[in-house]
């Protein structure tokens, strides 16, 4: 299971990253390295996004070891 967490964990630094840059230079990293919303980009966007989701669970899980 931390395998699995160091990777959503990454995923979702590279997202927050992606969005810093759009927000302070109006670069799209994303978009630049994989098209504008071609299909290979909508995947990236939507595994990035699941990631977030996915860890929304790290704060029910501070504190606990595992």
């Amino acid at each position: 299971m931390k395998a699995l967490d160091y990777t959503i964990l990454a995923l979702v630094v590279v997202g927050a990253v992606n969005w810093g840059l759009i927000g302070f230079f109006g670069f799209d990293l994303v978009r630049v390295l994989f098209g504008n919303m071609s299909v290979f980009s909508r995947i990236v966007y939507a595994v990035i996004g699941l990631s977030g989701l996915y860890s929304l669970s790290f704060f029910g899980r501070i504190g606990n070891n595992e």
